[in-house]
């Protein structure tokens, strides 16, 4: 095994869970890389400073642009804000190091495919960090799908649904201004990432995109509350997906419902441990979903538990992406989710918007060269 100095910027939600994770991933999954925390760069250098004394770092950034300069860093972490994605990566690659970039890809869909001209053309290891899919539930779930389990698909039906604005008098807030930052910026690419992985590409989109609440304490939201999306699978399939950040009671609702021609599967983050699968087979009277909890037989769950039923949890996601990061770089072998894939996810966003606009089904317009 050798180290590998890692380089995250951002130390707030995400870029403390990358540290973590970071940190905890050799012991995990045994890796051949295992990471050493070298720097951290934040919005000052005094945050810098903070995260790298609370969080492990050997040393703290003034920019991120020296960061991505230091020869002691030799993989880059993006856990800052969307709009400063496109120059982290398109710098990093200019030096040489991998990427992993938190989601979405960029704030706009020119910053994607900009992004991921620079992955391909540098040659380098690249990965986007949608975490919620590789539960171990959610794995198993595509691994039933790629067996025929439940037969052809159907239709699938997600969301991902939260609360944190549900109530009408919560203040204005970053989250409220900007595009980028509303619920199709913000939870959708989450959701439209898992149907790509569970139903396959999304030819066709219709959409509606609303703002609940245009006002918040004098101050206009400028961005989506809601958002609601059917489509049609390339195979296809049907598909309904949802998006709230004001869905009262709600707090995880990452949930999925897949219907094919031979059973069903179900699934709500919030419930993460568990997949229900229903196989159309037997008698009718003992037919029904079967409750499925999670334990060592499944994806990736025996890295951080031995009991069936146990539990894995958020943190264990990020601490899987780590090792699938880490398993590129270490192969030079693309591992799901590369920037192309996000990609994808701001491409069915863009045909969401285009759809609202003219109130029409769009067809979904993918980057030159895409397969």
């Amino acid at each position: 095994m050798r180290q590998i100095g890692i380089g995250i910027i951002g130390g707030g939600y995400m870029g403390k869970a990358h540290a973590v994770a970071m940190a905890s991933v050799g012991a995990a999954f045994d890796t051949a890389l295992r990471p050493r925390l070298e720097m951290v760069a934040a919005s000052s250098p005094e945050s810098a400073a903070r995260y790298a004394r609370a969080f492990g770092f050997a040393r703290a950034a003034d920019t991120w642009e020296a960061l991505v300069a230091d020869r002691s860093v030799e993989a880059i972490v993006i856990a800052s804000p969307q709009e400063t994605h496109r120059a982290i990566a398109e710098a990093a690659f200019v030096e040489g190091k991998p990427v992993f970039c938190e989601k979405p890809l960029g704030a706009t869909l020119d910053d994607a495919r900009a992004m991921t001209r620079a992955a391909e053309a540098s040659g380098l290891p690249n990965m986007v960090g949608f975490n919620y899919v590789r539960t171990p539930a959610t794995q198993f779930a595509r691994q039933l799908i790629a067996e025929g389990a439940i037969g052809r698909i159907l239709w699938l039906r997600g969301e991902h649904t939260e609360d944190f604005y549900a109530d009408p008098d919560a203040p204005a807030s970053w989250r409220t201004a900007g595009e980028a930052n509303g619920t199709m910026g913000d939870l959708a690419p989450h959701m439209i990432n898992a149907a790509l992985a569970l139903g396959g590409p999304i030819a066709s989109v219709m959409a509606d995109i609303e703002t609940v609440f245009p006002d918040r304490g004098g101050v206009p939201v400028t961005n989506d509350d809601q958002a609601q999306m059917m489509c049609r699978f390339a195979s296809g399939a049907m598909g309904h997906l949802f998006f709230s950040r004001v869905a009262h009671g709600r707090k995880m609702g990452y949930a999925y419902e897949i219907t094919g021609s031979r059973g069903a599967i179900r699934f709500d983050q919030e419930d993460q441990n568990a997949l229900w699968l229903y196989r159309a087979e037997g008698p009718e009277a003992t037919r029904g979903f079967v409750k499925i909890l999670t334990g060592p037989e499944h994806p990736d769950y025996a890295a951080f538990c031995q009991g069936p039923g146990h539990g894995t949890g958020y943190q264990d996601q990020i601490i899987i992406e780590a090792r699938d990061f880490l398993q590129a770089i270490e192969t030079g072998k693309p591992v799901w989710p590369t920037f192309r894939d996000g990609l994808a996810v701001a491409e069915i966003i863009a045909a969401a918007r285009a759809a609202q606009a003219s109130r029409s089904w769009q067809d979904v317009t993918h980057m030159e060269g895409q397969t």
